[in-house]
């Protein structure tokens, strides 16, 4: 029930709703001018978008607008927002189209079947957006020890809410092999978003979520070798660098409207930063990377080279061996991962130093 010194707040309310109702019903939809066109494609929506704020305030009350499935959502803090009506979201082909509880990826097409340029709305004037962490990714998108990387790995401790970076539906929320506990959710846009390692899953499936729903807590179960969030971002079954998407140092969602290229559907099409002294950076950590490989190269060569071996003999034993070459048994054992139980045979190899 509404307290009495709402009444004034929800007047107020009211009032704009039906000034919405009105200008909705008499407005010209004809497009005549490019002010008009950009109303509907501003450009706005090239500009990164910040994290929504947490808020505690709980919804109290919704009213209608002209259009029945945009909604004026009411707020216990006094403020008020329009929402799009989930339940008719939600009833979208989208949402039922390749829908599967089962496994990660329902769609099992080819990417050649898929256009060269996907324009994609990521958050228009009626949603909003979450980062998932904003944080330094500790690890990137691509290979990584020869396995495909899907996603982004961000710090996360046990226990830490896990929120929803969009508005979505849950397609899937279970335990699921190397993914440990996984939550994926499937937006309106058609992209696909994973939430991987959770300590606890707190959605069902086929929940509709909003941005900054808590969805999981943060843990490390799965494949996982300590706490952090696994993040993946894809499209019709495609994971593609999320950093495409997000910056995660500063939060931003980079911008409101992507072209998603096939090319970036590919595991080696890591995020090209924008910004020519961030490529700088890039390639003089890359530089600096290729260096320090050469060097261990060069000390791996130098170490080859000076190796020394011998072959064993009748009555040779590693204490033998170690006082001969002035070395320790424990680092012949290392050198050619045997023990010091290991039975030597006569006429093997022995790298000694």
């Amino acid at each position: 029930m509404l307290k009495f010194s709402n009444i004034r707040y929800f007047a107020t309310i009211l009032t704009v709703a039906a000034a919405v109702s009105f200008t909705a019903t008499a407005q010209d939809t004809t497009i005549t001018t490019k002010k008009q066109a950009e109303l509907l494609v501003p450009r706005p929506a090239l500009q990164p978008v910040q994290s929504m704020e947490q808020s505690n305030a709980e919804a109290v009350d919704t009213l209608t607008t002209a259009n029945p499935h945009i909604k004026i959502l009411l707020l216990s803090d006094y403020t008020w927002k329009y929402i799009k009506d989930p339940s008719y979201v939600a009833a979208k082909e989208i949402f039922s189209e390749h829908w599967t509880h089962e496994y990660p990826d329902p769609y099992r097409e080819s990417l050649e079947s898929l256009p060269d340029e996907i324009g994609i709305w990521v958050v228009d004037s009626l949603s909003q957006y979450r980062c998932p962490n904003q944080t330094k990714v500790f690890s990137k998108f691509g290979y990584r020890h020869r396995r495909r990387h899907m996603g982004v790995d961000l710090p996360y401790q046990t226990g830490t809410p896990a929120y929803a970076a969009f508005d979505g539906k849950v397609r899937l929320a279970k335990y699921y092999k190397g993914y440990g506990n996984l939550v994926i959710i499937r937006h309106e846009n058609g992209l696909e978003t994973f939430y991987a390692h959770l300590s606890k899953i707190l959605v069902s499936e086929d929940d509709w979520v909003s941005a900054g729903s808590i969805i999981g807590l943060g843990g490390s179960t799965g494949r996982s070798s300590g706490p952090h969030l696994h993040f993946e971002t894809r499209y019709r079954g495609y994971a593609f660098d999320p950093e495409w998407l997000i910056d995660f140092n500063t939060g931003y969602l980079r911008h409101r409207f992507f072209t998603l290229k096939k090319k970036y559907l590919n595991v080696t099409s890591n995020y090209v930063p924008e910004d020519e002294q961030e490529e700088i950076d890039i390639v003089e950590g890359d530089t600096q990377d290729k260096v320090e490989a050469e060097k261990k190269a060069e000390e791996e060569r130098k170490a080859a080279a000076a190796a020394q071996y011998h072959t064993i003999r009748q009555g040779d034993t590693l204490g033998a061996l170690a006082r001969k070459y002035h070395t320790s048994v424990r680092k012949i054992c290392q050198l050619n991962g045997i023990s010091e139980r290991t039975v030597l045979r006569i006429g093997k190899r022995l790298r000694v130093k």
